[in-house]
């Protein structure tokens, strides 16, 4: 195997300038007034883009062409963003919890996975945890340990316990501001092993298995390899038939897991780096697709042809902007295949109904005039409430507003 070279915070190139509002909306328009995307040059068609954006007829003949959107639940139900103005964003239930991927599974049937973060114990344990240090606080002293260099009983001992008899160690978050804020949700839950999830998480839906990394430290080949098989003993010996999709902003990872299993897919995280790099990486390692940022897609739409159509890979987003409902829809007129939220039922809920409606229209359309009948336009009344549907000139002005947004 060739050396492997990771791509650190420090070695990324600077982000480059935020594109003209104006030239986004126009890229963004196409896309969803073709249908498709057609590997647009930035800037071309801006006034028609702007001014025809869309049809209700074109958006209904979009949904026709693609599978259903995936909703991924972030975390579970949802990350704790503790600093949050939206109680909802804060989160009602412990992230990263049997709780929290239970409550995602049963909050609607279109949350298909639920994505969670795996690090491996000083003793070679993978467990379940976003934060690369876990802080506490004794004496009024707050402290903090790297999670891989905790041992298993260690870990566990953090947070509230299984054992009704047991006190956990409180749990504190470090923001990334750097305020320590004591880590209180509504509903409280144990920290769990990689084992407990399979064997304790419904079995309807999948697992996006996020392998996290710290930026700064350095891993050897050796290293990875013996993190990465940790993690494998388990999938293999408890995923049985559940959908498993591996991802990791860490390359290395990413191009290693790959190559140590054929059975399951590896999506490129392109965080610490750029979209185009991220497809050279998979087409370079064999991997199966990208989960990005959802900004940098709005940022370049003509790149979702790219990622779709000329090499064939999967595509994914996560951010905040995936928890507004018209954002969603918006990708799904793009050719996104997932979306990661947190506002999980809302989202699901939304994705849901503009499915629902695409295909009761699909179906009406292939009975003659595109007229629905019987039980399909009972369905379609019911969907109709809770679908994101807009003018032309409504969805002109959201195309522009979400470049905006998005700076």
């Amino acid at each position: 195997m060739a050396q492997l070279k990771a791509a650190r915070a420090t070695d990324v190139p600077p982000a480059m300038p935020d594109p003209d509002p104006d030239v986004v909306a126009a890229d963004l328009g196409a896309c969803v007034r073709h249908g498709r995307v057609d590997g647009l040059a930035a800037g071309s068609g801006r006034a028609e883009a702007t001014a025809t954006a869309t049809t209700t007829a074109a958006a209904a003949d979009q949904g026709r062409r693609r599978p259903p959107l995936v909703v991924v639940g972030h975390r579970g139900k949802g990350m704790n963003a503790l600093a949050s103005p939206d109680p909802r964003l804060r989160g009602d239930i412990r992230e990263n919890t049997l709780r929290a991927f239970n409550a995602a599974a049963a909050s609607h049937p279109a949350v298909a996975y639920v994505e969670f973060d795996v690090q491996v114990t000083r003793d070679g344990c993978p467990v379940i945890f976003h934060d690369n240090f876990i802080y506490t606080q004794q004496d009024g002293q707050v402290s903090a340990k790297r999670v891989t260099e905790l041992n298993l009983d260690e870990f566990l001992s953090y947070g509230p316990q299984r054992d009704q008899g047991k006190a956990g160690k409180p749990l504190l978050r470090k923001l990334k501001d750097g305020r320590i804020l004591k880590w209180d949700v509504q509903s409280e839950d144990a920290l769990c092993t990689l084992r407990e999830v399979f064997e304790g998480v419904h079995r309807r839906v999948g697992f996006n298995v996020e392998l996290k990394f710290d930026d700064d430290l350095f891993y050897t080949e050796e290293r990875l390899t013996c993190i990465l098989k940790s993690v494998l003993k388990v999938v293999f010996e408890h995923a049985n038939d559940r959908p498993i999709i591996f991802s990791s902003f860490q390359p290395d990872a990413a191009q290693l897991i790959r190559k140590l299993q054929d059975k399951y897919p590896v999506y490129a995280d392109p965080r610490r780096n750029s979209l185009e790099e991220a497809v050279k990486l998979c087409v370079a390692g064999g991997l199966q697709g990208i989960v990005s940022e959802v900004r940098a897609i709005l940022r370049q739409p003509s790149a979702v042809a790219k990622i779709k159509e000329a090499n064939k890979l999967s595509l994914m987003t996560y951010g905040q902007l995936n928890n507004v409902a018209e954002v969603v829809y918006v990708q799904h007129l793009m050719g996104v295949d997932g979306v990661i939220v947190d506002l999980v039922q809302e989202i699901a809920e939304a994705v849901s109904a503009f499915t629902v409606v695409t295909a009761v229209q699909a179906s009406g359309s292939q009975d003659g005039g595109g007229i629905v009948v019987g039980e399909r336009m009972e369905t379609a009344a019911v969907a109709v409430a809770g679908t994101p549907s807009f003018s032309p000139r409504e969805v002109s002005f959201l195309l522009r507003l979400i470049p905006e947004l998005v700076q």
